[in-house]
């Protein structure tokens, strides 16, 4: 049976610079004898919330804490285990882990078998929770609850966006995890999963991993940031010169094709750069998953489209 941990979201906000990876949430007043702590293991990656109290003030406990995100990969387990084991959680008898049963609540998206693993090794008591459901519940609650959470990009400038409360319904949530799936969400708990694509963050971290030698995928990211695209895509002006785009109302610097100049390039796999390789693949998942939603948004007449998952990671 579910447990339910209730959360007090008065006041919610980002801690410091939004810009970071995985910045914490305050819950400024949140009971802080909650214990909570929440895992979603992906086929990518395991993602990790907990809260954290605030620390005692004069010897009393001091009222609210933070939601802390963690990410681990998901073929490092044991590593996320150890971790969880470390945190330090207070429940009703004011112990913490380790020391007593804590409910661990947790969503599972593979075999069963990873609940058994972790009820041995930590010693708590699990509770299954529907993928979907939580998906639009945690989107939902950032876009009611947390301020600048969801931004936008136009011409490489980061902008943060105001979310009507009144018009928040409906839009089209793209999870981008391994793979992709595209949900109509109507209200709370009001949602539809429309359709998806095999291809998605997978699919992209198993072809860096096999261009780029890349082991983790914060480490793609960080080295896509360091990279070139135009080093191997081809873009508009590339095909048919600037003047032609003026007159065509295209921008000379639109994508036309994904790794376009490898085509006529006599150059082997290894004469390129690892950052360059990196960011062309970026970007052409990037463009396609885009692509995509736009067309799925535009059949189902949505005029907003939210993008989530660990593929973004709140990166440019």
């Amino acid at each position: 049976m579910e447990r339910k941990v209730l959360l007090d979201l008065r006041g919610a906000a980002i801690c410091g610079d939004v810009e970071e990876r995985n910045p914490p949430i305050s819950l400024p007043n949140q009971s802080s004898d909650t214990a909570l702590i929440a895992v979603d293991i992906g086929g990518t990656l395991i993602k990790l919330v907990y809260f954290e109290n605030n620390v005692k003030v004069k010897g009393k406990q001091a009222v609210g804490g933070r939601l802390r995100f963690m990410k681990f990969q998901t073929s490092r387990l044991d590593e996320c285990l150890e971790f969880i084991r470390s945190v330090k959680l207070p429940y009703s008898g004011g112990s913490a882990m380790g020391s007593a049963k804590v409910n661990l609540t947790m969503k599972v998206v593979v075999p069963l078998s990873f609940m058994d693993t972790i009820k041995e090794k930590l010693g708590v008591s699990l509770d299954k929770l529907d993928e979907m459901d939580t998906v639009v519940t945690g989107a939902n609650f950032l876009l009611k609850q947390v301020p600048n959470e969801s931004f936008t990009f136009a011409h490489g400038k980061r902008c943060h966006i105001e979310v009507n409360q009144k018009n928040l319904y409906p839009y089209l949530l793209v999870n981008i995890g391994s793979g992709v799936s595209m949900i109509k969400v109507l209200g709370n708990r009001n949602f539809e999963r429309v359709t998806g694509t095999q291809i998605g963050g997978g699919t992209m971290f198993g072809l860096a991993k096999l261009l780029t030698g890349c082991t983790r995928y914060d480490e793609f990211l960080q080295l896509s940031q360091q990279g070139d695209n135009l080093v191997l895509d081809l873009i508009v002006k590339d095909i048919c010169g600037e003047l032609v785009c003026q007159k065509q109302g295209l921008s000379a610097s639109t994508l036309a094709s994904s790794f376009g100049k490898v085509i006529s390039s006599k150059r082997e796999l290894s004469d390129y750069k690892a950052e360059d390789l990196a960011t062309t693949l970026l970007s052409a998942f990037t463009y396609n998953i885009a692509q995509v939603s736009f067309l799925v948004a535009s059949l189902l007449k949505l005029k907003r489209v939210y993008f989530g998952g660990s593929y973004i990671q709140g990166t440019s």
